[in-house]
Order: structure tokens, then C-alpha cells, then sequence
């Protein structure tokens, strides 16, 4: 960094690496740590707080009214993803805290136990080693804004917050027919869930409270305290409907909270489009542009303004050109290289299409530090390939492009007078595609992270999914359980 130029010149470098190892988060984690716990020491907090290293863990509040199917969403949620699951129950039967007994007092009495009791008993079990390093599922907490502003003030902060939802007739009948397995703590119902094995069933109690009008009163409690809830945690809220079959509802809840949670960190996007000739990376490419400003980096147009520029890497390339020979891998990937580290790609980010052709030169651009941040695979069938390439025609004089089926031309002189580049004639066409299809296999292999779109639609609705995936945050890798799928 040189600190004598202005504007103040950052390698690119810098930005990647932060971005690579999450600099920006766990900075403001650390940061947001010290100002709420305040320690005497804050190295060694720091110290201690970086030596956990759990920041990836799952930290998810499922929240509903009472029927809506919180405890068996939670519970497959634990098994899936291997985490603590924290209910008012299984806190007020724990054996790792003498918080329990005074809570004990209270419900003997007939009192409600105190926000600030339930706060200090939720912040006991994190302290506890599962929690630290799996991650945790609490049930049903905070039922209040209040227990929520407490929890906030220990640092105590979910990443997600998923509120389940269905109309109180629906609740009501459900919570009439539900049953608990004393053994395991399942819930089950009698008409929707009812086990097979006989031994379960015998086992099977009805839970205490669940009549029609201790239901209605709970439900009336919850619409009071929801308000609070929403205010508290509506930046990272997911409302989903529970009013569908338990599957589909986790299906959905899963999915949420595979995305990673929103955060202030800086941004560059660093798109690589790659798929066969006609599948339309260049309009993709110019759509993402215009909308936010991306560089439009098209290999084959660097390597035509290198030669017409005259530069170091345009004499090095004009041979190639002039011998009609593919230009070599290793030219193109240092054009490319000086290209994407300038500090416009650096700070607006990029768009790439037209490299890599095949898995050599992906690998090759691999290790050339060129990483993007989203690869997306444009599918489409050779039949409409040969529609959208071979009915192309180009007016020599105008020079305006047409398309026979799609935009043909409006006048019967310029039509007589349209050429087709022989580049689009079927057999060139049919060669290229047949190239690519050898390959693609491979290629798409170099990239984990692919996302593969239906190219063969309307190119504002691929261009819409595309916009999807780059402004939402990526998902993590776990998979749906088996019987998701």
C-alpha cells in the first residue's frame, strides 16, 4: 500500500484475503464481544474469545405459538445438525445448575419465573462445552421481549430466528390430540403422527395443559407477547407457515438456516459464467453490468484490444491471430490476471466469460489466484443452440444484427442484402458444441460451488435467478437429511 498516493491505492490482495478468512466478521465479533461483556482484561478475553473458535456453529431460536410444532422441528434440527437443543423443559430439568431450584420456588408458588432467572439459566448451558463448539437450538425462548433484551445484553444473539405460524383453529385441534412419549420426549399425534410400534404407544401421556381453554389462553398470551419478539429479532426473522405437512415445513426451516446470516462485510462480486457457445453468457454478462456496475471482462474481446492496443501482450498474441491457433493458455491467463487485479475489478468487481474452455484451464486459472466467488453453469440443448446461432445475420452496411425467428428485419431491402458469418453455419455450430459437451464434464468438476441454471428460458427470468444467488449469501454445504431429499 502506497500511503503517498491519492485516492490511497489497496492490492487487491488485501480485500481477497480478508474475504477468504472472514477478517471483517470476526473483527466485529470480537468487537461487539468486548463492549458487551466489558472485561478487566480484554486481551485475554479476546484471547480466550478466538481460542473457541465457533463462529460457523448454528445459533437458532425456533419460536411459534403453542401447537406449531416448535419441539419436533427442533428436535429434528438437533439430530441433523449434531446441536444442543434448550427448551424451558429441559432447562428446568437440568442437573448442571442450582439456578433450577429457585426457579422450582417459583412454580410452587404459582409465580412466573423471572426474565432475568431464565437469562441466567439460558447463559449457564452455553457456557457448557456442547454448546461452545456444536452450536445450539433454544425452543420456544425468548417468549418475551423482555427474556429477548436480556439475552441481547449477555451477548447471547441468535443467527437465525425462525417463527412457525398457522391460524389458532388449526392449533387448537392439534394441541387437542397431541401426545409425548415419557421415555424419549417425542411428540406424537393422534391423528397426524400416530407411531406403529405398539411398545411406543403404550407409553404415550398427554401432556399437561393442552385443554381448549388452557390452549386459547396460552394462544392469547402469545399474540400479546409477539409484537415485542418481532421487534426484537425482526432484522434476522423467517416467518414459515406450519399449517402444511411436518416435512415440508423442516424442508423450508432447514433451508433457512443453511444460508448464512446477512452481515456489514464488504462485498466484491466475482462472477465466472461458463457454458456452451449460444447459451447466452455475453447477455448475462452485459445485464449484470449495466444493473450494478460490474466489470465485463469477455476474454475474447481482451485478447482483440491487446493486439489493437499494441501492448507487451498484444505482440505475443498477434502471431496466434494470424495464424488462426488458439492463443496460449498461459498468455491469456496473465492478460487475465493484470485485468481482474486492477482496482476498478478490485472495488466494483467482475463478470468473466469465454475462459476457461476446459478443466486445463481452470486449473491453470486456479492457480493463478483467480477465484470467483460465483460460478454459474448456463445448461441448454444442442437443438436450441443451433436455433438462436444459425438464424443470426448481419446487415453489411448498417452493421445492426438480426435473427430470422426472433428479431428479423423490418425492410425487404435490408433483408436481401443480410449475411451469415460462417462462424453460424450449422456444421461450425454443430462442431463447437460438440466440443464444448466433451469437456463440460470436467470442467464443471473444478468448481464445487457451481450453481447450474436452465439457460434454455427467457433471458430476464435466467438473468433474475443469476441475481438471486449473487445477492443472497451463499449456503453452507450440509445436505437435506436422506428422506428430505
Amino acid at each position: 500500500m502506497d500511503a503517498t498516493r491519492r485516492p490511497i491505492h489497496i492490492p487487491p490482495q488485501m480485500g481477497l484475503y480478508a474475504e477468504k478468512h472472514r477478517l471483517h466478521q470476526i473483527m466485529q465479533e470480537m468487537l461487539q464481544g468486548l463492549l458487551i461483556h466489558k472485561p478487566e482484561e480484554p486481551i485475554d478475553f479476546l484471547i480466550k474469545q478466538l481460542n473457541q473458535d465457533n463462529y460457523d456453529v448454528p445459533k437458532i431460536c425456533i419460536l411459534g405459538p403453542p401447537a406449531s410444532g416448535k419441539t419436533t422441528i427442533a428436535m429434528w434440527l438437533c439430530k441433523q445438525l449434531g446441536t444442543a437443543r434448550i427448551s424451558p423443559e429441559t432447562l428446568l430439568n437440568s442437573t448442571w445448575s442450582d439456578l433450577r431450584y429457585k426457579a422450582e420456588e417459583y412454580q410452587d408458588t404459582n409465580q412466573n419465573i423471572p426474565g432475568t432467572l431464565w437469562a441466567e439459566l439460558i447463559g449457564e448451558r452455553l457456557q457448557i462445552e456442547d454448546c461452545i463448539h456444536s452450536g445450539w437450538i433454544m425452543e420456544g425462548i425468548p417468549q418475551s421481549r423482555e427474556l429477548a433484551r436480556e439475552l441481547q445484553g449477555m451477548g447471547i444473539i441468535p443467527k437465525h430466528v425462525v417463527v412457525l405460524f398457522a391460524p389458532d383453529v388449526v392449533l387448537i385441534e392439534r394441541n387437542l390430540g397431541k401426545r409425548v412419549d415419557i421415555c424419549t420426549g417425542e411428540v406424537y399425534h393422534t391423528t397426524f403422527d400416530w407411531p406403529t410400534e405398539n411398545y411406543i404407544r403404550q407409553r404415550l401421556m398427554v401432556p399437561h395443559g393442552i385443554s381448549e381453554v388452557e390452549t386459547a389462553r396460552r394462544l392469547l398470551k402469545y399474540h400479546q407477547d409477539y409484537p415485542g419478539i418481532r421487534q426484537s429479532f425482526g432484522y434476522c426473522m423467517k416467518l414459515i407457515n406450519a399449517d402444511q405437512p411436518c416435512a415440508d415445513v423442516f424442508a423450508q426451516v432447514f433451508t433457512h438456516v443453511q444460508a448464512p446470516p446477512r452481515t456489514l462485510d464488504p462485498f466484491s462480486p466475482r462472477i465466472l459464467l461458463c457454458g456452451p457457445p449460444g447459451s447466452g453468457k455475453s447477455m448475462q454478462a452485459m445485464l449484470l453490468s449495466q444493473k450494478y456496475g460490474i466489470i465485463n471482462v469477455c476474454c475474447g474481446q481482451l485478447l482483440k484490444e491487446a493486439v489493437a492496443d499494441e501492448t507487451k501482450l498484444g505482440e505475443l498474441i498477434k502471431p496466434y491471430f494470424d495464424s488462426g491457433w488458439p492463443v496460449a493458455d498461459n498468455i491469456v491467463v496473465k492478460m487475465l490476471s493484470e485485468r481482474l487485479n486492477m482496482l476498478d475489478c478490485h472495488t466494483r468487481g467482475w463478470v468473466l466469460h469465454g475462459f476457461p474452455r476446459d478443466e486445463d484451464q481452470a486449473n491453470l486459472m486456479q492457480r493463478a489466484n483467480i477465484n470467483p466467488n460465483r460460478v454459474f453453469f448456463l445448461h441448454i440443448t444442442p437443438e436450441s443452440i443451433l436455433e438462436r446461432l444459425c438464424y443470426r445475420m448481419l446487415d453489411p452496411v448498417t452493421g445492426e444484427r438480426y435473427h430470422t425467428l426472433y428479431q428479423p428485419s423490418a425492410s425487404k431491402e435490408a433483408s436481401d442484402r443480410l449475411l451469415i458469418h460462417p462462424r453460424d453455419l450449422e456444421e461450425a455450430v454443430k462442431l463447437k458444441v460438440d466440443a464444448y459437451l466433451r469437456i463440460a464434464e470436467g470442467l464443471e468438476t473444478c468448481f464445487e460451488d457451481a450453481i447450474f441454471i436452465n439457460g434454455d428460458q427467457d433471458p430476464q427470468t435466467v438473468f433474475e435467478y443469476i441475481e438471486s444467488y449473487i445477492v443472497n449469501p451463499r449456503p453452507t454445504t450440509v445436505g437435506l437429511p436422506q428422506e428430505m431429499v
